[in-house]
């Protein structure tokens, strides 16, 4: 799997490689975003609820769907 080189790089090795921070908001309400939906036409960041209510629409169209929601039930 590639990644892509960011300037947040160094901050994606030290949390693991995840692609979104707590700096990534949900187009919707504004949480934290843990789904990014890559269309042909641009992104869409959703929160794990948000992304739950519109997967079943955005996923089958979709480039790309990356869910971290799995973090959510990560230890701290």
């Amino acid at each position: 799997m590639s990644q892509i080189t960011t300037e947040n790089s160094a901050i994606d090795e030290v949390v693991g490689g995840y692609q979104l921070s707590a700096l990534d908001r949900c187009d919707s309400c504004g949480a934290q975003a843990y789904v990014r939906a890559t269309l042909a036409s641009g992104e869409l960041l959703f929160c794990a609820h948000h992304a739950k209510e519109v997967r079943a629409k955005i996923e089958p169209i979709a480039l790309e769907w990356l869910d971290e929601s799995a973090r959510l039930l990560e230890d701290a």
